[in-house]
């Protein structure tokens, strides 16, 4: 009778009809595949359960998140092997559909279904969150509990994995081997620059996270800051972190929706790595409440993940184990319709920068932090958070290295009746040196 190992490894090949590129082993200690390859651990016969009750992303997932399946190897390659034989071969390779109309293949898995008994459908992790139904997404109420949800992991979790500076956004790279330190300083001087800070100034930093922006924009550049953020554990954070700077008389944070904003005229807006939470149903109300905030000739620097546009723009769906277990809720669009809506909202779109290379080393150093720290991770986060956490930031790594999504920084202007934007004619000059701040 053949080995778990070598079962899993033929079925999965007849479903697929392609070679599995990686070495399996099995919760009886089998094991099989190529020689040297690195190898997806199966350590329970429930994993085959999650996967037969629920094929494709969201099975997988649940078998990662519950320690049902690991990775004994590189985990980056196990990744780009997977996503290969499983989601990006041509056209012609047949179906999962396909596949189990096939008799050979339906004999070939009942004894699998045999090895998977008792064939009950084993309950979802505890850290999966079900899927809103449309008409009560994006609700104050709705998105101040997805907020929750990711970014009140705690914070002491969150710092061992971002660093010192607690940016959760992209950072900017002179080169890969820079430190994540200075990259990260990089970034927020270069949206710093985009806005044209000065002193005396009002900043609005939608979204600030723990303070990074705010207390960067108010030390180096003397201006007011208003900070707002749905997330008690960052907000708590950020005062704090403003108090230890001396700059409470410079900068507010708001426990506070954006959409509640009511003190306007600010002379610019940052927006990092939040409008991914707006989602599609509200971007054009989020884009006409930041003009609104904005005096004329005000400036906005939106920071938003991108994915790559879509023949048929209605047949998008949201990445199943990232909805479920990392960002509720939250949507990318490509960058045309992002650009399209500020400019319906009244903004003039002026510059357009992807930095999708960025993210990626960004992503890479966050995944190194965590496991460089791993134990204590767990320790924080309990170990379900810390897979999903090293799971998404590695797999996100790899779908910007391949422009599988993207990330872009887009200047807007609330351009004045008379036309004239207040940007210089040769606006890259913020580029020159950014490390030497």
């Amino acid at each position: 009778m053949q080995d778990a190992a070598l079962r899993l490894k033929n079925l999965a090949e007849q479903l697929t009809g392609a070679e599995l590129p990686v070495r399996v082993r099995a919760w009886d200690g089998s094991e099989t595949g190529p020689p040297g390859a690195p190898t997806v651990v199966v350590r329970h016969r429930r994993a085959l359960r999650r996967l037969l009750w629920r094929p494709g992303e969201l099975g997988l997932a649940r078998a990662w998140v519950a320690g049902d399946i690991d990775v004994d190897g590189d985990l980056y390659a196990v990744l780009d092997l997977l996503a290969e034989f499983i989601w990006e071969r041509d056209e012609d390779a047949r179906s999962l559909t396909d596949s189990l109309r096939d008799p050979r293949v339906r004999a070939a898995a009942l004894p699998l279904l045999r090895f998977a008994a008792p064939f009950v459908p084993p309950p979802a992790p505890p850290e999966e969150t079900r899927r809103q139904s449309r008409l009560h997404r994006h609700t104050r109420g709705s998105d101040k509990k997805a907020v929750s949800r990711h970014y009140d992991v705690g914070n002491d979790f969150y710092e061992l994995v971002l660093g010192p500076s607690m940016v959760y956004s992209c950072a900017y790279w002179e080169s890969p081997d820079a430190p994540l330190e200075d990259a990260q300083r990089d970034k927020l001087e270069l949206v710093a620059r985009k806005l044209g800070l000065r002193p005396g100034m009002r900043l609005l930093d939608v979204g600030c996270g723990w303070g990074s922006m705010a207390v960067h924009a108010a030390r180096e550049h003397g201006v007011g800051v208003v900070g707002v953020t749905l997330s008690q554990e960052q907000a708590a954070y950020a005062r704090k972190r403003v108090a230890q700077e001396g700059l409470t008389d410079r900068v507010e944070i708001r426990v506070q929706d954006y959409r509640d904003v009511r003190d306007g005229p600010y002379d610019a807006i940052s927006s990092i790595g939040m409008a991914e939470h707006v989602g599609s149903e509200r971007y054009l109300e989020y884009a006409g409440d930041l003009y609104a905030l904005l005096k004329p000739g005000g400036r906005l620097l939106n920071h938003q993940i991108a994915r790559r546009p879509q023949a048929d723009e209605s047949a998008y769906t949201v990445d199943e184990f990232i909805d479920a277990y990392v960002f509720p809720d939250g949507e990318l669009a490509p960058l045309g319709t992002t650009v399209a809506l500020l400019e319906r909202a009244g903004f003039e779109v002026h510059d357009v920068e992807s930095i999708r290379e960025h993210y990626a080393h960004t992503l890479r150093h966050w995944v190194a932090n965590l496991e460089a720290h791993w134990p204590e991770g767990v320790r924080l986060a309990g170990p379900a958070r810390a897979r999903i956490w090293r799971l998404y930031m590695a797999a996100s790594a790899l779908a910007f290295e391949h422009n599988r999504i993207g990330v872009n920084q887009v200047l807007a202007i609330r351009t004045p009746e008379h036309g004239r934007s207040g940007l210089p004619l040769r606006p890259r000059e913020w580029h020159v040196s950014p490390s030497g701040v």
